[in-house]
C-alpha cells in the first residue's frame, strides 16, 4: 500500500480545498502524458489509481491490423502474436507498463501537471466564493501597503484595497485589522483578485447591519445611503414595526451603537433620517439640519423647491453644497433651495407679471371656455400649442389661431415687469435684501431643537439626528 501518494492527496485536499477526485483524474491525466511523450503522442493510454491502497497501474493499448499506420497506436498481427498467440485482426491488446520505467521524468510531468491543476482549481473556487460575496463585510489583516494601495490578508485569498477606495486621511499599517466590503472580483492571469472599498456606500450599510440587531433581524430596513466618504454621510431607516424607533435603535444607548461606527470610519459624521413615503416629508427630514418651512412637489420631474428661513438657507445647502447635495441623493429627488424672502420676492414678481385672461376681451363664452380648460392667463394661453388648443370644446382652428395671435399682440405690447422695477417700486434697498443672509459657515441654530420646532412638516425629534458627536451647531468637516 502506498501511504504516501494517499497523505499527499489527503493534505493537498485539505489545504488547498480541492476535490479528491479531481486530484485523482489529474495525477491519471498527468502520467499518462509522461507516457505519451515516450511512446508517441497519440497513444492510447490507460492510467488507473486505487484510492484504496494507493497503487497506480500504467497500460498501452494497441489495435491489431495488417499495415501499421500508427505504430503508437497500431501493430502489426506478427507483434501482437508475438505477445499473445491467439490474437487477431482488430483486436485491442493491453500491455501494461512498470511507473520505474519513466523514473523521474514522468514523476516530474505528473507534478506539473498537479500543480497547475491544482492552481486552476483553487483559483476558481476563489473567483465563485468571492463573487458571491459581492456587497458583503469582510474582514482581514493588512499583509502589504504599496504606493498607496493595500494588500490584505483574507481567509482564502488576497484582497486589494486601493488608495481611491480608502477613507481620506486614513492610515493602514502592517498587521492591523481592516474591514470592508467586497466590490468587485477581477479574474485576472494571475488569479482572481478581490476588489475591496472603504467608501462605498454599501460599507456604510453593512456596518449599521453588524452594529444593530434590528437591521440585521429585518425589523429596521436601511432604505438609501448618500455618502462623501471620510467627511458626512446620510442614511435613511424604517421600521417595519410601529413599537420599535428605527433612528433610536441605530444610534443606540447614549449612541453606543452609532459611534462604534463613527469610530470605524474616522470620525465622519453621520445623519441619521427617518424615511417617510411622502416625498415632501423625506425632502425636509433629508435637510436636517436645517429647519424647513415648505416643500413644494412637482411629480413629473421628480424636483422638489425647498423654502427655508433666511437663516437657514446656508445650513441647508452645507459647505460646499454637501448637505443638500447628500440630501438629493439619499431621497432619489432634485432639490431647489430658496430663502423666504427670494420666495417672496418670486411671488410678487408672478403677481405683478400675471394678466388674467379677462383681459383680452374675448367675450364671456369663449373666455368661461378656456378657463374650464385650465387657461386662466395670457401668458398660460401664449404657451399652450395649436394642436392642445384645438382639442378645447367649443374652439376650432381659426378660433384657436386667432386667440395665440391675440395673446402673443397683448403680451408683445406689455412687456413683463422685471425684478429690478418691482423692487424700485417697492422701495426695496440692498441693505434690506442683504441684512438676513446667513453667514457663509455650515453652521446650525444654537439650540438644537429649534431646527425641528418650526418645520412645516411634522417630523419625530429624533430625525436627521448627526452622529458624530458633534454639536449640530458645528461646521462640517
Amino acid at each position: 500500500m502506498n501511504y504516501e501518494i494517499l497523505d499527499a492527496l489527503s493534505q493537498i485536499t485539505r489545504e488547498k480545498s480541492v476535490d479528491r477526485q479531481l486530484l485523482v483524474e489529474t495525477l491519471e491525466a498527468g502520467l499518462a502524458s509522461a507516457v505519451r511523450k515516450k511512446h508517441g503522442l497519440t497513444a492510447e493510454v490507460e492510467v488507473k489509481f486505487s484510492n484504496d491502497t494507493g497503487a497506480i497501474t500504467v497500460a498501452l493499448k494497441k489495435t491489431v491490423v495488417e499495415t501499421v499506420e500508427d505504430p503508437a497506436l497500431q501493430l502489426t498481427l506478427e507483434e501482437a502474436r508475438a505477445h499473445q498467440p491467439n490474437a487477431q485482426l482488430g483486436e485491442v491488446l493491453t500491455f501494461p507498463l512498470p511507473i520505474a520505467e519513466f523514473g523521474r521524468n514522468a514523476i516530474q510531468t505528473a507534478k506539473q501537471v498537479l500543480i497547475q491543476r491544482v492552481r486552476e482549481a483553487e483559483r476558481e473556487r476563489v473567483f465563485k466564493e468571492y463573487s458571491d460575496k459581492i456587497g458583503s463585510l469582510v474582514r482581514g489583516i493588512v499583509q502589504q501597503v504599496d504606493r498607496g494601495n493595500v494588500i490584505v490578508k483574507l481567509d482564502h485569498s488576497e484582497g486589494f484595497l486601493p488608495a481611491r477606495e480608502q477613507i481620506p486621511r486614513s492610515y493602514h499599517r502592517q498587521g492591523d485589522y481592516v474591514r470592508a466590503v467586497v466590490i468587485n472580483v477581477d479574474k485576472s492571469a494571475k488569479g482572481p483578485q478581490v476588489i475591496l472599498s472603504r467608501t462605498h456606500p454599501d460599507f456604510l450599510k453593512r456596518l449599521f447591519e453588524s452594529e444593530v440587531p434590528e437591521i440585521a433581524e429585518g425589523i429596521v430596513e436601511v432604505k438609501a445611503v448618500a455618502r462623501e466618504a471620510g467627511f458626512r454621510s446620510k442614511i435613511s431607516v424604517y421600521s417595519t414595526d410601529p413599537r420599535v424607533d428605527a433612528v433610536g435603535s441605530c444610534v443606540g444607548l447614549k449612541g453606543s451603537r452609532v459611534q462604534s461606527i463613527v469610530r470605524e470610519l474616522g470620525g465622519e459624521r453621520i445623519d441619521i433620517v427617518p424615511w417617510s413615503q411622502d416625498a415632501s416629508v423625506f425632502v425636509s427630514r433629508a435637510l436636517s439640519p436645517a429647519k424647513v418651512m415648505d416643500v413644494r412637489v412637482q411629480e413629473a420631474d421628480k424636483r422638489t423647491m425647498v423654502i427655508v428661513a433666511d437663516d437657514q438657507l446656508s445650513l441647508a445647502i452645507g459647505k460646499g453644497g454637501q448637505n443638500a447635495r447628500l440630501a438629493a441623493r439619499l431621497t432619489g429627488w432634485k432639490i431647489d433651495l430658496i430663502s423666504k424672502t427670494e420666495e417672496k420676492k418670486r411671488q410678487d414678481l408672478e403677481r405683478a407679471n400675471r394678466i388674467e385672461i379677462e383681459k383680452l376681451e374675448l367675450g364671456e363664452a369663449t373666455t368661461e371656455k378656456l378657463i374650464s380648460a385650465g387657461i386662466e392667463t395670457v401668458h398660460e394661453l401664449a404657451a399652450t400649442p395649436l394642436e392642445k388648443l384645438i382639442e378645447t370644446p367649443g374652439i376650432g382652428e381659426k378660433t384657436a389661431a386667432k386667440l395665440l395671435a391675440a395673446a402673443a399682440e397683448y403680451l408683445a405690447a406689455h412687456p413683463p415687469v422685471l425684478a429690478e422695477t418691482l423692487a424700485a417700486e417697492m422701495e426695496f434697498t440692498p441693505e434690506m435684501e442683504a441684512a438676513p443672509e446667513a453667514p457663509a459657515t455650515d453652521a446650525a441654530p444654537a439650540e438644537p431643537a429649534a431646527a425641528e420646532e418650526a418645520t412645516a412638516v411634522d417630523a419625530p425629534a429624533s430625525e436627521g439626528v448627526p452622529a458624530s458627536g458633534a454639536p449640530e451647531g458645528t461646521p462640517d468637516a
